[in-house]
């Protein structure tokens, strides 16, 4: 089994910075995907940012240029660096592993852009 611990959500203003972090444990095998979803209220769950183990990554349109994602391997951490934080990135953001067809999920971390 793996397991996934978000943190870093919170509270920012816009135009403000956060980031989160995921920490994975358990049986981990090479190679493998980590990333970050978001899921607005009555929307459906999107893709932020993905990253291979071995240092590929794609984001999603909308983040582009502001959010960049990175990984610690020897610590089985990711991470997600959000700059100039909009309103339209209120979600509640999941981290992901993907490992030889099985997908674990993370249970979420809340950020919410507000003045």
């Amino acid at each position: 089994q793996v397991q996934l611990v978000e943190s870093g959500g919170g509270l920012v203003q816009p135009g403000g910075s956060l980031r989160l972090s995921c920490v994975v444990s358990g049986r981990i095998f090479s190679p493998n995907n980590m990333g970050w979803y978001r899921q607005a209220p009555e929307k459906a769950r999107e893709l932020v940012a993905g990253m291979t183990s071995g240092g590929s990554t794609n984001y999603a349109d909308s983040v582009k240029g502001r959010f960049t994602i990175s990984r610690d391997n020897a610590k089985n951490t990711v991470y997600l660096q959000m700059n100039s934080l909009k309103p339209e990135d209120t979600a509640v953001y999941y981290c992901q592993f993907w490992s030889f067809g099985h997908n674990y999920w993370g249970r979420g971390t809340q950020v919410t852009v507000s003045s």
